[in-house]
């Protein structure tokens, strides 16, 4: 088992340019330190809906409210999720979702580094097997650890979950299980655990081997044994 750059394609280059703005990086840090309630403002906020933020702030009254719970700092980490997904949610539906891709892609990347370390986390790339041919598209984030390798395929929302995804996933993990590799796959998905289980339960395709990451459980990627 081997890894590789993604090839440079139209597509690569474009997204490229998206996944290096400036405020991919700001926004995901944000939401990497956020709460799950925070979280799910964002992705609310973001989908799109046209709501003033006066309007998002009556919508979640215990982060913005009289019964928001928490310090300052809380508040105003709230008014900054708030500000960064207004600004991604005026953008036109095609960069729109293409930034929403970017983010829970940077999102996991900075979860997963500070667990095992920026230097072993890497973007877009391939996941090479002897004597079995290469997927065409690349793994979103990847762990790259000698022993201990791990391969994310990262969504905006449950929608996104389906049968070529659960089995790029569940066929890498058998080709390193057949090379006497260990190679642990998952699933994050920006969307609520119970969305996910639901679009899981409709999928025949294989996904026990499969970890899944939801809004509610994103923070277990920084921790131990994620």
């Amino acid at each position: 088992m081997r890894f590789q750059d993604a090839a440079r394609d139209a597509r690569a280059v474009v997204y490229a340019g998206i996944q290096a703005d400036p405020a991919v990086a700001r926004t995901a840090s944000l939401l990497a330190d956020a709460t799950p309630v925070q979280r799910l403002l964002a992705r609310a906020v973001m989908n799109g809906e046209s709501i003033d933020p006066t309007g998002w702030r009556t919508m979640f009254p215990t982060l913005f409210g009289s019964s928001a719970t928490g310090d300052a700092a809380e508040l105003a980490r709230s008014e900054a999720i708030l500000e960064a997904s207004l600004a991604v949610a005026d953008r036109g539906d095609q960069v729109r979702s293409q930034v929403r891709g970017a983010l829970i892609e940077e999102v996991t990347a900075q979860l997963l580094a500070k667990r095992v370390g920026a230097d072993a986390v890497r973007r877009e790339r391939r996941i090479l097997f002897d004597g079995v041919p290469a997927e065409i598209h690349p793994y979103d984030v990847t762990v790259e650890r000698a022993g201990a390798a791990e391969a994310y395929d990262c969504k905006w929302g449950a929608r996104g979950i389906n049968a070529d995804v659960l089995h790029q996933l569940d066929d890498a993990r058998t080709h390193a299980r057949d090379e006497d590799e260990r190679l642990s796959v998952a699933l994050v998905v920006f969307d609520a655990q119970r969305s996910c289980d639901v679009r899981l339960d409709r999928q025949t395709a294989p996904h026990d081997g499969t970890t899944l990451f939801s809004l509610e459980t994103l923070d277990a990627l920084a921790g131990p044994g994620a």
